[in-house]
């Protein structure tokens, strides 16, 4: 893999195949609810135009006679309840039970947070990020997303509908030579009770991996601070021409996700190293570029 843009570029497209939301490749770097802007195309990363919750915004909202006042109670970010932990892996990870072994024997296991251990397809890059007690925030349904839709400032831009925060994320891109690798969330001390990042202010916790790799990330928040942001939901408003054509002539009205779709990468198929596949690249090149007599026969048709 030629550089870290490209591993950004990788992981943030495997996570987006396991699980159609949109990876941060650097979860201290803060990304919040209702946040909008463009994908960077050789990194995959969100760069952050504005906020439907500033209050340029709403200005802009009120002068384009859209009736809705963001900083009601009812229109702000909510808050979800607060997992346990997520772990998610790409497609050919295989999750096995933690293995006991010398190394890994001083390991305080017993009041370790999180354990795995992971085996990766040789020859295929494979994406493991998990996220300890990660907590959601998200826009609230109903009228905010139906609203905003109509506004000029999201014209051609993604938005961020939900967030995952946590105090304590790993992230690991595999080298393609098959390895195995073990992770664990460890107190660095025993406590009596069921480990939480804190507890009383006495323990800490920090992450014990044995991968030895250059795309590997972690971190943990020794106060317990949700100060990370490794996962988000980020859609784009469908094009209202197609919209109206798609569902021209039936009843009913339209929701929130016939009006907002999944992101989809500004890229063409990557491969194993993050780069657009050339292959791909051809095959548009050909749907593009239709011969002139298969064209000269549909117009005279």
């Amino acid at each position: 893999m030629r550089d870290n843009t490209a591993a950004s570029r990788k992981f943030i497209d495997l996570i987006r195949q396991a699980s159609s939301k949109w990876a941060n490749w650097d979860p201290p770097i803060e990304i919040k609810v209702g946040d909008y802007g463009t994908i960077e195309h050789d990194s995959g990363e969100l760069d952050v135009e504005g906020n439907i919750y500033d209050k340029t915004f709403q200005t802009s909202l009120d002068n384009q006679g859209l009736q809705l006042n963001l900083s009601d109670a009812s229109c702000q970010p909510r808050k979800g309840g607060i997992d346990d932990n997520i772990i998610m892996s790409s497609s050919g990870v295989k999750q096995g039970d933690f293995s006991l072994n010398p190394e890994v024997s001083f390991l305080n296991l017993a009041s370790a947070a999180v354990k795995a251990e992971f085996k990766f397809q040789e020859g295929k890059r494979g994406a493991v990020l998990v996220m300890h007690k990660p907590q959601q925030v998200y826009i609230p349904p109903g009228k905010v997303l139906s609203t905003i839709h109509k506004a000029n400032e999201l014209q051609d831009k993604y938005l961020v509908t939900s967030t995952f925060t946590c105090p304590g994320y790993y992230i690991y891109l595999s080298n393609k030579s098959g390895e195995r690798i073990a992770l664990a969330l460890t107190a660095s001390a025993p406590i009596p009770a069921a480990a939480g990042i804190t507890a009383g202010g006495t323990v800490s916790m920090d992450w014990w991996t044995d991968a030895q790799a250059a795309f590997l990330r972690k971190a943990v928040d020794k106060a317990g601070h949700y100060r990370y942001t490794p996962l988000y939901s980020l859609k784009h408003k469908q094009n209202p021409f197609l919209f109206s054509r798609i569902f021209r002539g039936e009843e009913g009205e339209e929701t929130e996700d016939d009006l907002w779709l999944d992101c989809t990468p500004p890229w063409q198929p990557l491969d194993e190293d993050g780069d657009e596949d050339p292959v791909w690249e051809d095959v548009r090149q050909v749907l593009l570029t239709p011969s002139n007599a298969l064209a000269h026969d549909l117009s005279d048709g």
